[in-house]
């Protein structure tokens, strides 16, 4: 499969770029998408959740009335918690969601999450660029140019540019990500996924 190459102001530069097959045209393995968007959530979880239980709770151990010829239950703490401002049974207790997944599997799913992409023609190459200044106006242009303004898109970049993220992290419809830190997720998770030239590179030689 190839690709047109753009440049920044939307037009074509004559060349194309190949996409292998190997990654961008596989049968797609649903459940290792599953598993890899569902650990990059696990991971990101804070794990702070914490409620008291009844041994936790400030209170007395006073047995609040007598055991028998009160037709009621039995109760012997204020803490019990059947009663209002009592421990909760079995609550949320601090923890760590995170798991280990194999990374031929991580691998698979990108890989599939790519061809989704492909097939869905939600990919373009953009020629490598840099901005002067960090500028919202100046990457808003550029999207405009792409006619992705309205979309939810991912740019892909080789290495850390300072002034395009800068440029784009006021943005609520786009994101900047480089190559090495692209993930399942963040791929399935917008509608038009751009590529820089060289970082098409790297991704094929990674994956």
């Amino acid at each position: 499969m190839e690709l047109a190459v753009f440049n920044k102001t939307g037009k074509e530069t004559g060349r194309k770029v190949e996409l292998m097959d190997t990654i961008f045209s596989i049968e797609p393995n649903d459940h290792a998408i599953y598993l890899d968007v569902k650990q990059h959530l696990a991971n990101k979880r804070q794990g702070t959740h914490k409620s008291k239980e009844r041994n936790e709770i400030s209170g007395s151990t006073r047995k609040i009335k007598r055991q028998k010829g009160t037709g009621g239950a039995r109760a012997g703490s204020i803490k019990n918690p059947l009663f209002t401002g009592g421990g909760r049974v079995f609550g949320p207790q601090p923890r760590d969601y995170s798991f280990k997944l194999n990374k031929k599997v991580k691998q698979l799913a990108r890989k599939s999450a790519l061809t989704y992409k492909a097939r869905n023609n939600e990919i373009m190459v953009l020629e490598d660029f840099s901005l002067e200044a960090p500028k919202t106006k100046d990457y808003v242009t550029v999207l405009s140019n792409l006619k992705i303004d309205g979309k939810k898109s991912l740019v892909v970049l080789t290495e850390p540019n300072k002034n395009i993220y800068l440029s784009s992290r006021n943005l609520s419809g786009t994101r900047v990500v480089t190559a090495s830190e692209l993930t399942t997720y963040d791929i399935l998770n917008s509608t038009s996924l751009v590529f820089f030239e060289s970082s098409l590179d790297n991704i094929q030689k990674s994956l």
